[in-house]
């Protein structure tokens, strides 16, 4: 044992370090990787009031009041005028569905009771099942309505403008009227705990088997590859859905989180998203050398996942760009069916828009998976 601090074997070590570090390129791109990843997202992408957000407008009535108003809406930094409603039904179908986040109601003879004196009123419907993605933007409605009829009541309608406000303005906060949030936080976690659990144990498992050399030993049964597959990814399919049978119940009876959509459709549609991340974690077993690759491969998933989907940050919030990014991801599309199901009370009619970007996923990662997997074992 040397005696002496030794200057020259301390640069030998460091030596040796770097090229390890050379040798294994996956961890050192995730060591750059992921500070940048996460300066891009939370520099650029996170925004957490949410401007222009899409809205309908329903106009009953013809007068140059209601056209303020809603020249108003369309040139604020809030609202963006996306749909002109032909019936307060088919407004409430664009808000369940979330097409929309606002819905702006001017009812029949508006101006005319504005004239009189009347104090008509004007009703904002939000979807407010995330309540940071709206407040803001509600609370800003009343002072652009009152601004913009500030022009028009001029001369002989200048007693309009004194005492309390012309107008009503009514904000009706659908699907969670009290802005509460963990009725739109606790439905989310059952998208982020499967996302989280599943990419990332399937991806450890499948490959603590290659490094340990036991799937050689179990190939070597008459058991053929694709049955191996299957076998390693079924299990972890009953365990994505006890996971969410314990989320459901903690939602209900401890956070008291209103349930009010079909159970056993949301069972069923979450088929699709869990098979989804089970082949992303396919994939990642066969790209990584060892299980701390996989785990560096599912963290460099699982990050943009839960920032970019509307979990943690309103998604139309973000930028376009982040968006079309966030769009891609299979989380994005499963948290707006879970809390579609559960707090809007959507039907399966109102799940497939976002279904089906989740299948085509499935599709995509499970070939790529299966394909790779394959080569593998053979």
């Amino acid at each position: 044992m040397a005696a002496r601090f030794s200057i020259a074997r301390l640069i030998a070590v460091i030596r040796k370090e770097f090229v390890q570090m050379r040798r294994d390129r996956l961890t050192f791109a995730m060591m750059l990787g992921i500070p940048i990843l996460q300066m891009i997202l939370f520099g650029y992408a996170i925004n957490s009031d949410p401007r222009r957000l899409p809205t309908a407008v329903l106009v009953a009535d013809n007068s140059s009041f209601s056209r303020s108003i809603v020249a108003a809406l369309q040139n604020s930094n809030y609202f963006r005028i996306v749909r002109l409603a032909q019936s307060e039904a088919e407004g409430n179908e664009m808000i369940a569905t979330g097409r929309v986040q606002f819905l702006v109601n001017i009812p029949e003879n508006f101006g005319r009771d504005l004239v009189r004196g009347e104090r008509p009123a004007i009703l904002l419907t939000a979807d407010a099942t995330d309540p940071a993605a709206t407040s803001n933007a509600a609370a800003a409605f009343r002072t652009i309505a009152e601004s913009a009829l500030a022009p028009d009541l001029e001369g002989p309608l200048t007693y309009l403008r004194r005492g309390e406000s012309p107008v009503q303005v009514i904000v009706h906060p659908r699907f969670n009227p009290e802005g509460i949030t963990r009725y739109n936080i606790v439905p989310g976690l059952m998208g982020v705990v499967l996302t989280m659990t599943l990419v990332i144990i399937t991806a450890l498992a499948i490959t603590r088997e290659s490094e340990r050399g036991t799937m050689e030993n179990l190939l070597s049964t008459p058991v053929r590859p694709l049955e191996v597959m299957l076998g390693k990814l079924v299990p972890y399919i009953l365990i994505g859905y006890l996971q969410m049978a314990f989320i459901l119940v903690a939602a209900r009876y401890l956070f008291r989180v209103p349930l009010g959509g079909s159970i056993p459709l949301l069972f069923a549609v979450s088929f699709f998203f869990i098979a989804a991340n089970l082949g992303v974690g396919l994939t990642f077993s066969t790209l990584a050398r060892n299980q701390l690759q996989a785990m560096q491969m599912s963290f460099f998933f699982f990050l943009p996942s839960i920032l970019l989907s509307g979990f943690m940050f309103p998604f139309r919030g973000m930028p376009e760009w982040a968006q079309k990014l966030g769009s891609a991801l299979p989380l994005t599309h499963y948290l707006r069916i879970v809390r579609g199901i559960l707090l809007k009370g959507n039907g399966f009619g109102e799940v497939i828009p976002h279904l089906w970007p989740i299948a085509l996923f499935l599709a995509v990662a499970l070939g790529i998976g299966l394909k790779r997997y394959r080569r593998t074992l053979d």
